[in-house]
């Protein structure tokens, strides 16, 4: 087991709460700007970017193994940045995202303010909890083990799940054939959600990176678990599924194809 500087990391949890919240009120004055509020989908991802490299600066002198202080940096950097060139890409050229006209036609007085209130400061307070295991992970003390390792293979498991699940379904929106066809090819005949469940192993993979460290793995194991809950009983799974629900085919779809771990897909 291996010591966790608790002083320290209680003083740079500010700093990162201060770096979600600074994209965050940017994405805001660019959304203003543009009229639109879909942008702060691409601050998701820079938001855990920005938590990952203040926290890797605060931690400099917090007696964190330089190994595991790094990985558990670029990892989330490389994340983050991935996910969000990935959405400022798909959603070039495109309108307000309904998710966000509905909400925003239900405001009560200002819908900015509602906006700012409901959707930036709640993504900025997600992003900050979530990221606890990338702020705790540079002020655990040891060398880094065999659990940051199984986490940094989890995490890739998790980023190739990801790519090549967005590559394919970019691939297949492209072809005008394919219009108003389920998506089941590939990474997609495995799992209705190749992207959600990438999600959900990255952000297990950086959670182990803390566990070598139970104390500091206890206090912040609600952070991978609340990905969880989001990812299938929350905004992502459930979500989408509502709305994919009424389209010609995905009852077939979904009865084959897992709905969130893959497998190999059913004979119907």
């Amino acid at each position: 087991m291996n010591g966790f500087g608790w002083a320290a990391f209680a003083q740079g949890l500010a700093p990162a709460a201060g770096a979600a919240l600074a994209v965050m009120l940017a994405t805001f004055a660019v959304a203003l700007r543009k009229g639109v509020h879909r942008v702060v989908d691409i601050a998701w991802g820079l938001g855990f970017t920005a938590v990952a490299l203040v926290s890797y600066a605060m931690s400099a002198g917090g007696g964190g193994d330089g190994t595991r202080r790094l990985l558990v940096t670029v990892a989330t950097a490389v994340w983050g940045l991935r996910l969000a060139w990935h959405i400022a890409r798909r959603g070039r050229g495109h309108g307000e995202d309904p998710r966000y006209e509905a909400m925003l036609a239900r405001a009560p007085g200002s819908p900015a303010l509602y906006a700012l209130r409901k959707v930036y400061l709640l993504q900025g307070a997600l992003v900050w909890l979530i990221s606890l295991p990338v702020q705790a992970a540079g002020y655990v003390r040891g060398p880094a083990g065999v659990l940051v390792w199984a986490g940094t293979a989890l995490w890739a498991v998790g980023l190739g799940f990801e790519a090549v699940g967005d590559h394919q379904l970019a691939r297949f929106k492209v072809d005008p054939a394919n219009r108003g066809r389920i998506m089941d090819r590939g990474l997609w005949s495995w799992t209705r959600h190749p992207n959600y469940f990438g999600d959900f192993c990255v952000w297990w993979g950086l959670f182990l990176m803390v566990c070598e460290a139970p104390a500091a793995a206890a206090a912040t194991v609600v952070a991978p678990v609340l990905m969880s809950f989001l990812l299938i009983g929350g905004s992502g799974k459930a979500l989408l599924e509502r709305h994919m629900a009424e389209r010609p085919g995905f009852a077939e779809y979904t009865a084959r194809t897992s709905g969130f771990f893959p497998r190999p897909p059913r004979r119907i």
